[in-house]
């Protein structure tokens, strides 16, 4: 394209002489919300279907105009519709769960060896420990399903549905601590400040329902706090505020600023969005602020979801029998059960990304106690949501994750005795699994050694994971970036590769 071009994008005719007054490309685009392309990808689409086409990155030798009206997601066909991940925050224990390792019942209490531990790198907190004595769980396992997969006792309902999930086993990470470690999954990256992975999917693939966001977090009130969440964690980073999650709490006031003040009624609140709309318009036209365009289309999805939430929030209209599955907390509001509940229906208003967090699993000591406490809360709610997606017809095209940060050490923190121990963090092997959209049920991937501290097959890492997502949600992860201070970033870096082994 020619730097005249460059400089002047003009249409021919006279309909279009208004239009054409120094007209450039960058206002042309912005003022025709994508230009001629969303008109035609529109009466394609329909919608709320349409990506920016600035979104996804070009060859680097492409023009500036070429980068504006390239192709538009997904990127191949998906399997995943939507996603809720049940993210156990905290870093729960393989060996009290899916990790089974009977072996260790005849090592109990004998240091780790250093043939296993290898010199790879310990926490503060068990590095001057003068033993590393290791611990098998107290917990016992059995095989179920017809995959005959080894699930905890803890896990009875979990058992149930193990037919239905893809257990992954040699999830791996270097961060080896909380805040990093939670950060590195969430978005990619161990230093704050990059977009979350639900804010990807949202800049990604844009929403279904214009009344709600397309990104919504919940927070488990009945999880012990022993480790701090951030809003970070669901934040956007560097992309444009609006896709940002959006956090529902329980009580009166599910997202906060949302309700009208005292004497404060629709109409006005309407007239004065209006009034905002011009003024952030008049701002745009002078300086071109992205961010702008942002904080309009947050003031009216605002609006709109004064209506939209109350309703969706709203489990009175369940059936007993819902309640029934769920368990006793799932009539309290903000525990998980009650939120796994609320993920179900999000998904069901066309929510793309649902993310709830669990907090508790962080067991350095007293871990049989804690863990099981842990299970009681979580394990009914789970198996109950994906019974009760499978009969709805949704688990076909909705992907479910469950796990945490990092998993648990083969040796005790602290002082073992027969019925009490702890266990340290460790990245070098743990599980997490997936359910229903694009990944096959009932296996089991992946092996780590008889002491699950070290990955002896088919080895992935939270980049293999995050690709693997966004593979199932059609998005090429190597192609979805944002270009900041002049490098084109993406979720998984520069690392990656999708696990099309667990793949239906």
């Amino acid at each position: 394209m020619s730097q005249h071009h460059d400089e002047e994008f003009r249409l021919n005719g006279p309909e279009f002489d208004q239009l054409n007054k120094k007209l450039d490309r960058r206002r042309f685009l912005t003022k025709t919300s994508l230009g001629l392309g969303a008109l035609a990808m529109g009466s394609l689409l329909g919608a709320g279907k349409i990506l920016n086409t600035s979104q996804v990155s070009a060859p680097e030798n492409a023009t500036d105009f070429e980068q504006e009206i390239l192709k538009a997601l997904p990127h191949i066909a998906p399997k995943a519709k939507r996603v809720i991940y049940l993210f156990m925050s905290g870093g729960p224990s393989q060996f009290e769960t899916f990790d089974y390792k009977p072996k260790l019942v005849d090592l109990a209490g004998q240091n780790l060896p250093d043939s296993v531990r290898q010199g790879q790198r310990l926490t503060g907190m068990s590095a001057n420990q003068s033993a590393l004595p290791m611990v098998p769980s107290i917990y016992k396992f059995n095989q179920f399903g017809k995959s005959g997969t080894w699930v905890s006792e803890l896990l009875p309902h979990t058992a149930k549905v193990i037919d239905e999930l893809c257990i992954i086993k040699s999830i791996h990470s270097e961060a080896i601590n909380h805040d990093p470690a939670i950060t590195f999954f969430q978005t990619g990256n161990q230093l704050p400040g990059r977009p979350s992975i639900g804010s990807w999917v949202s800049y990604g693939l844009g929403s279904d329902n214009q009344n709600l966001p397309t990104f919504i977090v919940l927070v488990s009130k009945n999880g012990s706090k022993d480790q701090p969440l951030y809003a970070r964690l669901w934040g956007n980073g560097f992309l444009p505020s609006k896709h940002q999650g959006v956090q529902f709490r329980s009580g009166k006031d599910p997202v906060l600023f949302l309700n009208n003040p005292e004497g404060y009624d629709g109409t006005d609140r309407k007239e004065m969005l209006d009034y905002l709309k011009k003024l952030y318009q008049l701002q745009n036209e002078a300086y071109g602020d992205p961010e702008v365009d942002a904080r309009i289309s947050q003031y009216e999805m605002a609006y709109r979801m004064q209506t939209s939430v109350p309703e969706v929030m709203d489990t009175k209209d369940e059936p007993d029998e819902v309640f029934e599955l769920y368990g006793p907390d799932s009539r309290d509001a903000g525990t998980y059960a009650a939120n796994c509940i609320l993920a179900r229906k999000l998904i069901e208003k066309d929510v793309k990304f649902v993310q709830l967090y669990h907090q508790g699993w962080d067991n350095h000591g007293g871990l049989p106690k804690g863990i099981a406490h842990q299970c009681k809360n979580t394990d009914q709610p789970t198996a109950a949501l994906i019974m009760d997606l499978k009969r709805r017809g949704l688990l076909e095209d909705t992907l479910v994750i469950w796990g945490g940060e990092f998993g648990r050490t083969v040796y005790s923190q602290g002082k073992l005795t027969a019925d009490d121990y702890g266990r340290d963090h460790h990245p070098r092997c743990f599980t997490m699994w997936m359910a229903g959209a694009g990944v096959k049920p009932g296996i089991s991937y992946g092996e780590t050694d008889d002491f699950s501290y070290n990955i002896v097959k088919d080895p992935v890492h939270v980049h293999d994971f995050q690709a693997t997502l966004m593979h199932l949600m059609g998005v090429d992860h190597e192609r979805l970036t944002y270009k900041f201070q002049g490098r084109r970033f993406r979720l998984t870096d520069v690392h990656g590769s999708v696990v099309r082994d667990i793949l239906s």
